[in-house]
């Protein structure tokens, strides 16, 4: 299941948002600036490290390779080049050669390790690598020689590998697109031919994930605008690219496993299905949001089909939560009879984001020795048995960062509009209320002491919106029984 979750976008932020912001980081002892001895190593392996073809690094520079990515991104992971072929098409995947600047056990190494992830907030991110390697050395910007493991598929019509291949490479990204300007440049005919072809992969990758029993679930991404004296909140569904390169991704992922479980030693990301009474609740919720799940529709079908209404936002919402317990599984040796990601529908493992996680790192360089027919080098064996953990503790970070900005950045958008009356659409009851979701702004709260049936359309009073805690307020003032045209 590729996702967009939900994130606020950096933006500037003013004092009083601005101060509780970083009063959370502190809270959850979000690290700062990189000790000097991580950055000085940093420095020093940015400066050192070879980026010239030789024996053990192919020269893959002719492969006219892009990025594609938010606008204004500068930790580029990825670079792709597509090509369609009389039997279908042959797709170069290039990932940033993390592995190579990173000296096992160094103090690049440890921090990483205390890191996990690049952590995202509306007051910046916070890098897993100094910037000198995320935003330099390591990244696939356009025009520089860049050191990458790039994976090569055979593709048949139906966008299915029928070879897959690993290599390591120099390689030379000709271009930096933004997702709007390079979904454009698709509708207006002018693409070059990598991109012209991610709408005949994209298409064929979601029928192979249809087949498969999968679901993409994408949900709105935020932004914070600073106004006037307050803030307003937008959301964007973003373009269909975006869903298209997903796929890339994924079925990098997909494959990754299979090189893994095959070789008997990795690691894999991980979820259980769904449990049964979870299913049924998230069905009746779509019934009273009056966006039945029918019966005879496959889970992915359904979500596919949803548009972009308050209703279906908050059924997206409602999806996210129905598989729970993702994790990650590391072997050496037996490979774990569990090893599915149940919302994939297949076996998957993260590789394709080193610069930004930890696990990826791993990942890859246990694929390239095993599809290359090495020995897995010993620093990655050996550090196998804690990744579970440290990727745990870090994604636990992450998820109480996101969610505490999100509270407070919602605070911030309510502030001053304490009196004033909005409408909502009830999601669920939650204890000794209910959970809705704002037309406008698009918030979703908790308010107590109101009683309704999920899907009813409701009027709210904000009683406090406080952004030093991330907490608001509201009464309600009045119930309707219909729900809100979808």
């Amino acid at each position: 299941m590729p996702v967009r979750r939900s994130r606020i976008v950096p933006a500037e932020v003013r004092a009083d948002l601005a101060a509780s912001l970083s009063a959370l980081r502190r809270s959850l002892d979000v690290p700062e600036a990189f000790p000097a001895a991580v950055q000085a190593e940093a420095e020093r392996v940015a400066r050192d490290v070879a980026v010239s073809p030789g024996a053990d690094l192919a020269d893959l520079r002719d492969i006219e390779f892009l990025t594609i990515d938010p606008a204004g991104s500068t930790d580029l992971d990825q670079a792709l080049h597509l090509e369609r072929t009389a039997g279908g098409a042959v797709l170069h995947y290039a990932i940033a050669d993390v592995p190579a600047y990173v000296i096992p056990g160094g103090a690049l190494d440890d921090e990483a390790r205390k890191r996990g992830q690049t952590l995202y907030a509306p007051d910046g991110r916070v890098p897993l690598h100094p910037a000198v390697i995320s935003e330099g050395a390591a990244s696939l910007l356009p025009d520089q020689d860049r050191r990458a493991f790039v994976w090569r598929f055979v593709l048949d019509d139906g966008a299915r590998p029928v070879e897959t291949t690993l290599t390591r490479a120099v390689v030379r990204s000709r271009r930096q697109w933004s997702y709007t300007d390079a979904q454009a440049a698709i509708d207006d005919g002018t693409a070059p031919p990598s991109l012209a072809a991610m709408p005949w992969f994209g298409a064929e990758r979601t029928a192979r994930e249809r087949e498969r029993g999968g679901a993409s679930l994408n949900v709105p991404e935020s932004r914070v605008i600073s106004e006037g004296d307050g803030y307003r909140l937008e959301r964007s569904e973003g373009v269909p690219l975006e869903d298209w390169n997903a796929h890339v991704s994924l079925m990098t992922g997909m494959a990754a496993a299979e090189i893994m479980v095959r070789g008997g030693i990795g690691i894999l990301r991980t979820m259980p299905p769904a449990q049964p009474e979870d299913v049924a609740d998230f069905r009746s919720q779509t019934i009273a949001l009056g966006i039945p799940w029918r019966l005879d529709v496959p889970y992915g079908d359904y979500l596919r089909a949803l548009d972009r209404s308050s209703p279906a936002r908050a059924v997206k919402e409602y999806a996210a939560g129905l598989f729970r317990g993702a994790g990650y599984v590391a072997f050496d040796g037996d490979v774990p009879e569990e090893i599915v990601q149940a919302a994939i529908g297949a076996p998957y493992a993260h590789t394709t984001a080193p610069l930004r996680r930890l696990v990826d790192r791993w990942s890859l360089v246990i694929c390239d020795a095993l599809a290359n027919r090495r020995d897995v080098p010993d620093w990655a064996r050996a550090g196998l048995a804690e990744l579970p953990e440290l990727m745990s503790r870090s994604s636990q970070r992450a998820s109480q960062l996101t969610a505490g900005a999100l509270d407070r950045v919602e605070a911030a958008v309510l502030h001053g509009q304490e009196g004033q009356e909005f409408s909502a659409t009830v999601l669920a009851m939650r204890g000794d209320g209910a959970r809705v979701q704002l037309q406008r702004p698009p918030v979703d709260v908790k308010v107590a002491g109101l009683e309704a049936e999920p899907g009813a359309v409701v009027r709210l009073r904000l009683v406090q919106a406080d952004v030093d805690q991330g907490t608001v307020a509201f009464a309600p003032v009045s119930v309707s029984a219909e729900t809100e045209p979808t």
